[in-house]
């Protein structure tokens, strides 16, 4: 059985952000550029999130539902920078790694269990290699397969460690919501809710053959 690991950094810009500025920590921080402009949220800190904020969201949103928050234009070159470290740090135990952008990496730990043991501790330590040397926090997904891993290290941010055993994927995957799978978009999720499905317990009750005769390639 294969061993995905996906690790992600917690609000990654914000992260580093506050590495640069520690004035930073414990308030509502948004990346993205001049709150009255027209641009988009890279990034907002969990105290932002509070307020409604998320990745993507037009920066005149952000500002009506959170004027007080602290505006920041980012800092690119060290998004870069810090990556690269953590690129270096992973590339020392992951014998496959690959990184999905800038903030996530998937590394397969398939056949490792004599060297690293068990898969959460090993986990919990690499964690906290990378909060202690870069101070940066991050939440890591484990799992059979790279959707479900990805699924796992969203499960329990901030600083979470989540372990989806084999055999137990349909049961975890149940009660979440069917836009938690990733590539599920507006578009998609608007017409699985037409037909009812708006849990991924819904979508089991779906054959293969029925989903992708509703949704051709995308459904299979």
């Amino acid at each position: 059985m294969a061993v995905i690991f996906h690790l992600d950094l917690d609000a990654f810009f914000v992260s580093v952000e506050r590495i640069l500025d520690p004035s930073l920590e414990g308030k509502p921080v948004i990346v993205g550029g001049d709150p009255k402009g027209r641009g988009v949220v890279s990034a907002c800190s969990y105290e932002a999130r509070k307020y409604g904020l998320h990745s993507a969201m037009p920066m005149k949103q952000a500002y009506k539902l959170c004027p007080h928050g602290i505006y920041l234009h980012g800092s690119s070159g060290e998004y870069v920078k810090y990556s690269k470290e953590v690129k270096k740090i992973l590339e020392q135990y992951a014998p496959l790694m690959e990184q999905a952008s800038i903030d996530e990496f998937y590394m397969d730990f398939t056949g490792c269990e004599k060297i690293y043991g068990d898969f959460y501790s090993f986990a919990q330590l690499i964690q906290k290699e990378i909060k202690e040397k870069l101070k940066l926090p991050s939440s890591i997904g484990i799992a059979s397969n790279k959707t479900i891993a990805k699924i796992a290290s969203d499960f329990g941010k901030p600083m979470g460690i989540t372990l989806v055993k084999p055999g137990n994927e349909k049961e975890f995957l149940a009660p979440l919501p069917v836009q938690t799978i990733p590539g599920v978009g507006k578009v998609t999720l608007k017409e699985l809710n037409k037909k009812g499905i708006k849990f991924i317990k819904d979508l089991q009750e779906y054959s293969e053959v029925q989903l992708e005769n509703l949704f051709g390639n995308n459904g299979k």
